[in-house]
């Protein structure tokens, strides 16, 4: 069986599961009194998911072209956003626009190149621009910032193409930790030994969001028939450490946001920061 017809297949056993909570949310999250803080926000959110889901699972039941178009789109915005909040020069950024059509594109056409040369290749595009330049005072900040945006996002998103099936499963479950952080936060991380903030740098994720998370993730794959612990160990592990890089790299970068057109997130790296991790978990574990 193809690897289009077995993404075509995960893609349809994930429509109704998806359709179902995104239309039990709608109602929730209608269903809400005016006094409730978040009330607004929490309806922006769930129109940005409404918007989403559907892009994400049709690119997949489009096969492989599908899911080179989404990772390619979804990489040359987040490269963008990335661009803008470390700073980068021009060279830079055209590294990481080509890098993040072309990685997704190898992907798709020719996936036994992804090897140890494209390592190499990926180290010296990284540094090429600040070499050439001569820029002694900040060229390796600038080549470290560059070598970090290529492995964090192009080649993560190569990940929607080289893992087939399983690619939705991750999406699905990502999604889902998402929500299932934010529920456990706010119903158990009030008080007691869960309240406690996992790091400094995000003092609102607390370990109570965790195992929201885990129990939200393990659902998800459980009703896409993709559960197994070791995917569900890599994508828990990109919702809960996902959100935290993303907030180490603003909060050095001194910016809130990546971006401001996503409404109820901000920008797309903010929607798509544990997507990124749990995509390069699961590639590690399972290629």
């Amino acid at each position: 069986m193809s690897v289009a017809m077995l993404a075509g297949e995960a893609a349809a056993r994930a429509v109704p599961v998806v359709a179902g909570v995104l239309g039990a949310g709608g109602v929730a999250v209608a269903a809400l009194p005016a006094r409730v803080r978040m009330r607004a926000e929490l309806r922006r959110r769930w129109r940005t998911w409404a918007l989403a889901a559907p892009l994400f699972l049709g690119a997949f039941w489009a096969g492989p072209a599908g899911a080179f178009v989404l990772a390619a789109g979804l990489g040359a915005i987040a490269v963008g956003e990335y661009a803008r909040m470390a700073a980068l020069p021009r060279g830079e950024r055209a590294v990481l626009w080509a890098a993040a059509v072309l990685l997704p594109a190898a992907a798709w056409g020719a996936p036994d190149a992804l090897d140890v040369r494209t390592a190499g290749a990926l180290l010296v595009l990284a540094v090429l621009p600040a070499l050439l330049s001569g820029d002694a005072a900040h060229g390796f900040t600038r080549a470290c910032r560059t070598l970090f945006g290529l492995l964090w996002i192009p080649v993560s998103l190569t990940g929607l193409v080289l893992l087939g099936d399983t690619a939705v499963a991750v999406g699905v479950a990502v999604a889902f930790g998402d929500v299932g952080a934010w529920c456990g936060g706010t119903a158990l991380g009030r008080r007691g030994l869960l309240s406690r903030p996992l790091s400094p740098l995000s003092p609102n994720k607390t370990w109570a969001g965790v195992l929201g998370a885990a129990a939200a993730t393990a659902a998800a794959l459980a009703a896409v028939d993709a559960f197994t612990p070791l995917l569900w160990a890599a994508v828990l592990v990109g919702c809960v450490l996902g959100d935290l890089l993303e907030s180490m790299v603003k909060r050095e970068t001194g910016v809130k946001d990546a971006g401001t057109w996503l409404p109820g997130f901000g920008g797309l790296l903010d929607r798509i920061d544990s997507l990124l991790l749990a995509l390069l978990t699961t590639m590690a574990v399972t290629l």
